[in-house]
């Protein structure tokens, strides 16, 4: 058994194994990584604009950067992460390596289009560097009109080329994850034992598939109209720029729900197997999660309370949205109905469960505040936008995201990480995270806007605060890179599941071979089937070296 997994870790982890089999492989898992060495670049050079935001935002005066800098500035943070990095993360990289195991498949249902849709990414991601060397764009993440049409004398066309092109990859995605869901279960898994990740990616898919393409559509007239100047958004042409912006939400806000639905689906998973129990309410966590993806398509209006729709339009899209909350509130109250008189493992996969919970408690929470067309009156455009966003997206997607990475690290690699250094990661991102983001939400209530890279002198000592905050941020998502590429080499063998926990994905030696399974399972039982008094996560992982 050593020897095969010997053999299957250097197959997967040796470069000089063959760079052509990797570009041209067509195992899900290898595809993963690929996706996650993709995906890990892109956050980082999201993040580097963060930082020159941040230190520019130190003082009041816009003395580090200008303002037409600054305007790129946020605009391509807004682009990379949010197009190239949340959207796909999870999805691409946890839900391609896992998802055919959890199911007891030896692959997705289209392998080659699989690949296709990392190459795919790839091209977007291309037109993007590309962009970033060429100067940038400054309409802002959303391209709003006119800024987009006729204001900016930027990349514009070259940009929405580049998202437009990164989108099909999210379809491919979307589509494969549906055929292999509804096609490839093993013997005796019905619905509803399929572990709630299954659930979560599957109802990702659903929404990549139908809301996407609006993107893609808005996106070519806007670029048709600035190549032909087409009268269909810029109103100095006769368009309508409401009509831009309904199209824009209509997949956008959708789009949260891309990003965010796949991190509740790993929360879904670490709270049952790192507390040994059953998860409270399986099937009102099923429909919470198809409930998210059905109101995620009628709440869009809610962006536009202060754009001239009428009032009736927005006291509808006001309590749509606070309906959109209730299945959110669902998944919060199992999770923690789950930890209740749980075998609770402290982990370093669980310590970014539970700042999730938190975190995304927090962002949803001020989302209601958003709902309310008083309130978002007053608080629309300025940072308590933003921080309620960064909650959301950073404070939620993210954690789960590292926590998956976490928990699965061991399947995806067969080896340990350093468990000391992993949980003082963990903290340091959130002590980092509230410091950076919740001063935020005084400053937006205090009126200052967004977007701006000058503000007035009252406002700074809560910028020092929260620039402060995304320097010790920073070090948090460095330090899982460092440790993580060292357990690469240095890291104890994990074992075929070194968790000790139930799931298909843990039957399978770690890494994986490339067919997954030698005998396709057979599902005799409910998920989480944990006994009453089961016993906690083993020692081996906490005891696992330090660097």
């Amino acid at each position: 058994m050593t020897t095969n997994v010997v053999e299957t870790e250097q197959n997967y982890l040796n470069v000089s194994y063959g760079v052509r089999s990797w570009l041209l492989t067509t195992d899900h898992k290898r595809i993963a990584l690929l996706y996650m060495a993709s995906i890990t670049l892109m956050f980082f050079v999201g993040g580097f604009m963060a930082v020159l935001m941040r230190l520019e935002l130190v003082t009041p005066p816009g003395d580090l950067v200008t303002s037409a800098t600054y305007n790129k500035l946020f605009t391509m943070h807004g682009i990379i992460m949010v197009f190239f990095f949340l959207i796909p993360s999870i999805p691409a990289v946890l839900g391609n390596f896992l998802l055919p195991m959890m199911i007891g498949a030896k692959d997705l249902a289209f392998p080659r289009l699989n690949l296709l849709s990392w190459y795919v990414y790839i091209v977007g991601s291309v037109f993007t560097f590309w962009i970033v060397i060429a100067g940038g764009v400054d309409t802002g993440w959303t391209f709003y009109t006119p800024f987009s049409t006729s204001s900016s004398n930027t990349h514009v066309i070259p940009m929405t080329l580049g998202i437009f092109t990164v989108g099909f990859s999210s379809i491919l995605t979307g589509l494969n994850f549906i055929v292999t869901t509804h096609k490839m279960r093993a013997p005796g898994l019905t619905w509803f034992r399929l572990p709630l990740f299954v659930w979560a990616i599957y109802a990702t898919s659903i929404i990549q598939v139908l809301a996407t393409p609006v993107l893609a559509i808005s996106l070519v007239l806007l670029a048709v109209e600035r190549a032909f100047h087409v009268g269909i958004f810029d109103p100095k042409l006769g368009g309508d720029p409401l009509l831009f912006q309904h199209f824009f939400w209509f997949y956008s806000h959708p789009a949260v729900y891309i990003m965010i639905l796949p991190g509740m689906g790993v929360v879904s998973e670490l709270i049952p197997h790192l507390a040994r129990k059953k998860i409270f309410g399986y099937n009102f966590v099923c429909f919470a999660t198809l409930g998210i993806a059905f109101f995620g398509f009628l709440v869009w209006g809610h962006h536009m309370f202060v754009a001239g729709e009428s009032v009736y339009a927005a006291m509808t899209f006001s309590i749509l949205s606070y309906l959109v909350a209730v299945p959110s509130a669902i998944k919060v109250f199992n999770w923690t109905a789950t930890l209740y008189k749980g075998s609770v493992s402290f982990a370093t996969p669980m310590l970014y469960a539970l700042g999730f919970i938190g975190l995304f408690t927090i962002g949803g929470l001020t989302g209601l505040f958003l709902a309310a067309l008083g309130i978002d009156v007053h608080v629309h455009d300025t940072y308590f936008v933003i921080a309620h966003f960064h909650y959301i997206m950073v404070g939620g997607m993210v954690m789960a995201y590292f926590g998956g990475i976490h928990y699965w690290w061991p399947k995806m690699t067969g080896r340990l990480y350093p468990e000391g250094w992993a949980k003082l990661a963990a903290l340091i991102v959130f002590v980092g995270f509230n410091l950076t983001f919740f001063p935020q939400f005084i400053l937006g209530y205090m009126g200052m806007p967004r977007r701006y890279h000058a503000y007035a002198p009252e406002f700074q000592v809560l910028n020092v605060m929260s620039s402060a905050g995304a320097s010790i941020l920073a070090v948090g998502y460095l330090l899982p890179l460092v440790y993580l590429l060292w357990s690469l080499r240095y890291g104890r063998e994990a074992g075929a599941n070194p968790w000790g926990v139930k799931g298909l994905e843990w039957q399978t030696p770690s890494p994986p071979p490339p067919e997954n399974f030698a005998v396709t399972p057979v599902v005799t039982e409910e998920p989480y089937n944990y006994p009453s008094a089961a016993p906690g996560v083993p020692s081996t992982l906490q005891e696992a070296e330090v660097v």
